[in-house]
């Protein structure tokens, strides 16, 4: 999953960049209003964190912006400001959770992780393909009640394949979805990693639709 942090306080931004990449989020940062809106508009993220009082160009309108150009990704405001008001004008902008401040880096994953569950059609944390299975709190996953012992490149693919289940992703939507914008994408590494997921969870659970991308189904 691709994560994109809007906050202009550096030392916050970077604990919370590490909080995300710790829990299997590829994650780009940016520290104004103006780059968090472009950015926003720009990439496919998965789920944005954005702070309310940003120089530039401020939380709500940014979340206004994206929402009028059909940027339909999962938002969590972070905002100082205690009052209903504000919150309420961040939901009526499109915002899909909030965490005031000061919170615990562990809140906003777990808020993070339930706003992303939800908006891909799940309505418990367990994401469950036949026998694998995902907490979607947690970030763990097992096959057959067995955990699996994946590395995070690994996690952060089956995690995306799994949060969209029976349908068919494509090569570019994957790497949309796990790269961050300061790595390469690079299409021989993912099939290699596909390869070793197929090891790990079976073959036949990893279905690869010729000149269109992977589906994963339960056998």
């Amino acid at each position: 999953m691709r994560s994109l942090i809007v906050e202009d306080d550096a030392a916050l931004a970077a604990q919370l960049s590490q909080a995300m990449a710790e829990s299997g989020f590829a994650v780009d940062i940016a520290a104004d209003g103006g780059e968090g809106e472009f950015l926003g508009a720009t990439n496919p993220y998965d789920v944005a964190i954005l702070d309310l009082g940003l120089p530039g160009v401020d939380g709500v309108e940014i979340l206004r912006r994206w929402r009028s150009e059909g940027r339909d990704f999962a938002v969590l405001v972070l905002t100082a400001r205690a009052s209903w008001s504000d919150k309420a004008k961040a939901f009526k902008a499109g915002a899909d959770d909030y965490v005031t401040k000061p919170f615990q880096m562990e809140e906003v994953v777990v808020r993070c992780r339930s706003i992303l569950r939800r908006a891909a059609g799940h309505a418990t944390p367990a994401i469950e393909i036949g026998a694998l299975r995902l907490d979607s709190q947690m970030g763990l996953f097992t096959l057959d009640e067995m955990p699996l012992r994946l590395t995070a490149f690994e996690a952060r693919i089956l995690g995306y394949m799994m949060h969209h289940g029976g349908r068919v992703v494509s090569r570019s939507e994957l790497s949309d979805h796990v790269y961050d914008d300061r790595t390469e994408r690079d299409f021989a590494s993912l099939e290699v990693v596909i390869g070793r997921l197929r090891k790990k969870i079976g073959r036949d659970r990893i279905e690869t639709i010729r000149n269109e991308g992977y589906r994963l189904s339960a056998p």
